[in-house]
């Protein structure tokens, strides 16, 4: 059963980080959008990871033995935020179509070397998760081969 929710858990960890890698691409990608459907420039996204409940009956059983040890259930996202504290950039470029009547247009608050920061570590988050999900399948094989012998 353990070598399982070891499987698990590096399974949920390597689903956040790819839906967090998705994020970062999409902030990426509208760095100098100005104009969303909904009005003024693209703001920057945010993921929020929390530790993943289970809703059966061996969930709640774990919960209780987790009181006593450090087993987890792997992660999932929570949430997906808007960044409301990030300011944005202020250019003056009177000639853009977005700029205001003081020449200035409104850029996304998406910092590049931010966002790349962000994907490098999500990125080795993945490895990490890969790395612990085959040392499972290691130590599971080995397993199965000593007792065939």
């Amino acid at each position: 059963m353990a070598m399982f929710q070891a499987f698990n858990i590096s399974a949920t960890g390597m689903t956040a980080q790819r839906f967090r890698t998705d994020i970062i691409a999409e902030n990426v990608a509208n760095a100098t959008t100005t104009r969303t459907a909904e009005g003024g420039p693209y703001t920057r996204k945010i993921v929020t990871f929390q530790e993943k409940d289970l809703t059966i009956f061996s969930g709640v059983l774990d919960s209780e033995l987790k009181k006593r040890s450090a087993v987890g259930n792997g992660v999932k996202v929570s949430k997906v935020t808007e960044d409301r504290e990030t300011e944005y950039i202020m250019e003056y470029d009177p000639s853009h179509p977005d700029a205001d009547e003081n020449g200035y247009v409104t850029y996304p608050n998406v910092n590049i070397v931010t966002e790349m920061t962000n994907l490098i570590d999500a990125s080795r988050s993945y490895e990490a998760n890969v790395t612990a999900l085959n040392a499972a399948k290691s130590i599971a094989q080995s397993g199965i081969q000593i007792d065939q012998a």
